[in-house]
């Protein structure tokens, strides 16, 4: 068993706090945007263009994941406090607001914020739409793998009780957490998801660049990136203790139903590109 009691706060200055999430999920849009510079540079691309993407990107993962958050887990607390889906404060018991930071973001719902911006970019930039996922793909699933050592650090987001020996007993419950901690050995399934992602990265890099030289067809590697990582995600739902209430007694949870579509897409674009 591992117990595992890490601060999510790296250090503090006055008001301001830094935590290890914020530090990476900076990790991964650097990181991301060295790789794609490197396609880019392959490609011929301006780099201003990829500066152009980066934003879209940004903007898109921010706003996407917020809301996703708000609108899957908890709709009924955000929809009667409308301004904490946007901005970094709670309401407290006396009716005043404190500065919090932004606690909960949705991959799924980064996803389709994801999508609808780079879709806004190809028409703006007259680039295709299958182009550029194909691309982006390839760090977004570098991405998925620092999120989720972050949502590790965080002691968010585990698994269900075990009995095996790699078991995590996550110690430390900050008051943001629903359900909090227990004492128990969980699966550490952000770990699982981590490697898992970090895997499919490393396959669709490798196919990128193994087929750079000789023409494929669009939408082949966001096809293999939809059903290789949302299919995993399917998988480790069920081992995954509920992200909110509504979620008990269901055969298949939120982040579950929610993967199906993608995969669904991801199936049509490898037939489409075979």
């Amino acid at each position: 068993m591992v117990t595992w009691n890490v601060e999510p706060e790296v250090f503090r200055l006055g008001y301001f706090s830094v935590y290890w999430y914020t530090l990476l999920f900076t990790a991964a849009f650097v990181a991301g945007y060295f790789i794609m510079l490197k396609i880019f540079k392959q490609e011929g691309i301006p780099v201003k263009v990829l500066v152009r993407l980066t934003w879209y990107m940004a903007l898109g993962t921010l706003i996407g994941a917020r809301l996703g958050h708000c609108l899957f887990y908890e709709p009924g607390y955000f929809l009667n406090n409308p301004l904490e889906m946007f901005l970094p404060i709670a309401r407290n018991n006396n009716g005043t607001y404190q500065f919090i930071g932004y606690r909960g973001l949705a991959s799924h719902g980064a996803a389709i914020g994801i999508l609808a911006a780079l879709y806004l970019f190809s028409l703006i930039e007259r680039l295709p739409y299958l182009w550029i996922l194909d691309r982006i793909s390839i760090v977004v699933a570098l991405s998925g793998f620092f999120i989720r050592i972050g949502n590790l650090m965080n002691s968010e987001i585990f698994g269900r009780p075990t009995n095996l020996f790699w078991g995590f007993e996550f110690i430390r419950s900050p008051e943001w957490h629903h359900p909090p901690v227990n004492s128990q050995p969980c699966h550490p399934t952000q770990i699982y998801e981590a490697m898992a992602y970090l895997a499919i990265f490393a396959w669709l890099f490798h196919t990128y660049f193994k087929k750079s030289e000789k023409p494929y067809r669009p939408g082949l590697i966001f096809g293999m990136f939809l059903v290789s990582l949302f299919t995993m995600r399917f998988l480790i739902e069920f081992i995954k203790i509920e992200q909110a209430a509504f979620e008990k007694g269901m055969l298949l949870n939120m982040g579950q139903l929610l993967s199906i579509p993608f995969i669904l897409c991801g199936i049509y674009l490898l037939v489409r590109a075979k």
